[in-house]
């Protein structure tokens, strides 16, 4: 099944041969290898939006350049918070405001859509003992899903990699990435870090080098599985994170990106947005299922659209460790 994102692409329907040996050969529903557990849509805050636009309206920059700020700036170019302190007696107090950016920045939704079709005789009679829409609109759900994950990251309007700030982007030291890597990416998002997101290879890289160095990283359950954390901080598996550029990649070696992000709206920090309460609601959040009516090949059609995006709401809530060589290994038997 191919899903084309902002784009509809009609599918062709399930055959009868392949309906009918679901029917009469198996009692299990179908599985699909490409579904995953999808933690980060899991542990990222969302936030309903209206009209499916996001508005965040930031303090306003004053100087862009750190090192020729003026005293009406703070380290951030922000306008500077004028405040008394450590004053006794009738001391003139100053006056202040925050000053706000007159447009604000605006994050809009966006989509996936795809046409399921459901040829209408494989649906009356092969519907037992798995009802054939069903698992239809279940596994066309999941690759929807996969899809999403995969544009926060990646998509390069509003994908967590393309939205990282340049102050919040190191390198590895020697390639590998090491616990002292992880702790520079620490310092930079210090403030509440909320999980680690890496590829279960870059993961394994870092397994690497804590045992070589014998300092094995302790581990957390969440959602009933044990992750390894750093810091305290947990080190959650995504495969959505491309190694060479590529989702797939079958080559030993390979450079890929670790995440660190502060999540959650209160929290200034990295957000999904989504607008609960659509037409047609069904099935998951701010996912539509219209039916589009039966051709004369009875075979019937439905539009599934799915609305999301993604807001980092400041540039300190998301730091990135690049060029982590995942394929670096050493021999124990000396």
């Amino acid at each position: 099944m191919e899903i084309h994102d902002k784009n509809n692409m009609t599918l062709s329907s399930l055959s009868t041969k392949a309906a009918r040996r679901l029917s009469h050969s198996t009692k299990s529903v179908p599985m699909m290898e490409q579904i995953t557990p999808r933690w980060l849509l899991s542990l990222l805050p969302w936030v309903p939006v209206d009209a499916g636009v996001y508005r965040v309206n930031k303090c306003k920059k004053l100087c862009d350049d750190p090192e020729s700020q003026s005293e009406q700036c703070n380290e951030y170019g922000e306008k500077l918070i004028k405040m008394s302190s450590g004053h006794s007696g009738e001391s003139q107090l100053p006056q202040t405001y925050p000053e706000y950016t007159e447009k604000p920045r605006e994050y809009e939704l966006s989509l996936i859509q795809t046409i399921l079709n459901i040829n209408t005789h494989v649906a009356d009679i092969y519907n037992v003992p798995n009802n054939q829409f069903k698992e239809q609109i279940r596994l066309t759900v999941e690759a929807m899903l996969e899809r999403q994950e995969y544009e926060i990251i990646n998509n390069p309007d509003f994908g967590l990699v393309h939205s990282v700030a340049p102050s919040m982007r190191i390198s590895t030291r020697n390639g590998p990435p090491t616990p002292d890597d992880l702790d520079e990416l620490l310092s930079l998002v210090w403030k509440k870090p909320a999980f680690f997101l890496a590829h279960p290879r870059a993961i394994a890289a870092f397994g690497r080098e804590c045992t070589r160095r014998g300092v094995p990283p302790p581990t957390v359950n969440l959602f009933g599985s044990p992750f390894i954390t750093w810091r305290g901080v947990p080190i959650v598996p995504c495969d959505k994170l491309l190694i060479n550029g590529k989702i797939r990649t079958l080559l030993p070696n390979g450079t890929t990106n670790i995440l660190l992000m502060r999540v959650g709206e209160k929290e200034q920090g990295v957000i999904g947005l989504h607008q609960p309460g659509i037409p047609d609601e069904q099935y998951h959040p701010s996912l539509s299922v219209k039916f589009a009516g039966i051709d004369t090949h009875s075979v019937a059609h439905y539009i599934l659209s799915l609305y999301f995006s993604a807001a980092v709401l400041t540039s300190d809530a998301l730091g990135m460790l690049e060029n982590v060589e995942v394929g670096n290994y050493y021999d124990y038997t000396d």
